[in-house]
């Protein structure tokens, strides 16, 4: 039995798929932005399990100091930011992978600050 990955993902509204895109773009918008919304709460508790393996009291922190610790995150863990990129490349076809291999250091920097992004989004709630 086969899934096909594409049909479980959400559709993004409001995307203009009828305007011309660079290959990076068209990829960004029809393949990593629906699989991170897809895996926006599987994100957000993998943040949340970040957080305490970091001891980080994050409740207590002012919200210039929460976004400065996500910010931080992103730059400096080499190990979170990889298995962030984990969580989205699971969910990629054997033909979207092939298209992330084409430029990859420009897609791990765009699913990067997507997701960064997103947690930013809803800091609130940590």
């Amino acid at each position: 039995m086969s899934i096909d990955r594409k049909e479980i993902r959400p559709i993004i509204i409001g995307l203009d798929s009828k305007i011309p895109n660079s290959v990076e773009e068209k990829f960004q918008n029809e393949t990593l932005r629906p699989i991170i919304k897809m895996q926006h709460d599987l994100l957000l508790k993998y943040f949340s399990s970040y957080l305490l393996s970091k001891k980080c009291h994050f409740d207590n922190l002012t919200q210039l100091k929460r976004e400065a610790f996500i910010d931080a995150a992103f730059k400096k863990d080499i190990s979170f930011k990889s298995e962030l990129k984990g969580l989205i490349f699971g969910q990629f076809t054997v033909f979207e992978f092939t298209i992330y291999c084409s430029n990859k250091r420009d897609f791990n920097k765009r699913i990067l600050t997507m997701i960064q992004q997103r947690i930013t989004s809803v800091i609130e709630l940590f």
